[in-house]
């Protein structure tokens, strides 16, 4: 389990706002060299249109934490997402933003891992698993860890998260696919 605060998140810039990553696997795994299983980041979009990094080699999902967000991927038609709302879909598609927002992205290499996002509101207990768990609003503790707002846990187990006042978190679940 790893208690993680904005000094251990990788910070970036792009032509439409940043990106924080959150964790990445694995380890030592770089971003741009298109050599990692997953990412989990958060992003803030300062443009009120921008285009996605085509990651023909990734399943993507994204909630928007803040702000307004719509979709279109391939041309298609837009599809507006609430705030909280998670949202699948191919990064190989050709995919056009509209809205400022701040966001949280899980990154999944196809055929290697699988997972998803959710928001988190109420107390509950997570099965065993990889968890990222990003505090998007007030503070909230996670076996006996409290979160404040914009720290993340990473756990390989079972969680139990009590909310002690009105708040979200962000999580993103992976498992590993086996090889053969």
């Amino acid at each position: 389990m790893r208690h993680l605060t904005a000094k251990d998140f990788q910070v970036s810039a792009w032509s439409g706002g940043k990106t924080v990553q959150i964790a990445i696997a694995p380890e030592g795994a770089a971003y741009a060299d298109r050599d990692f299983l997953w990412r989990v980041s958060s992003a803030t979009v300062e443009l009120e249109e921008s285009d996605f990094t085509a990651l023909p080699d990734y399943e993507r999902w994204i909630m928007p934490l803040s702000g307004e967000m719509r979709l279109s991927h391939d041309g298609g038609a837009p599809v507006s997402l609430a705030i909280y709302e998670a949202h699948r879909f191919d990064g190989a598609d050709k995919t056009h933003s509209w809205g400022r927002c701040t966001d949280f992205n899980l990154m999944l290499r196809k055929g290697r891992c699988q997972g998803r996002i959710l928001a988190l509101w109420q107390d509950a207990e997570l099965e065993e698993a990889r968890w990222v768990l990003y505090c998007a609003r007030r503070a909230v503790a996670v076996n006996e860890i409290v979160l404040g707002e914009g720290e993340a846990l990473c756990l390989d187990g079972e969680a139990r998260i009590r909310f002690s006042a009105p708040g979200c978190l962000a999580a993103a679940e992976v498992w590993e696919l086996r090889q053969s």
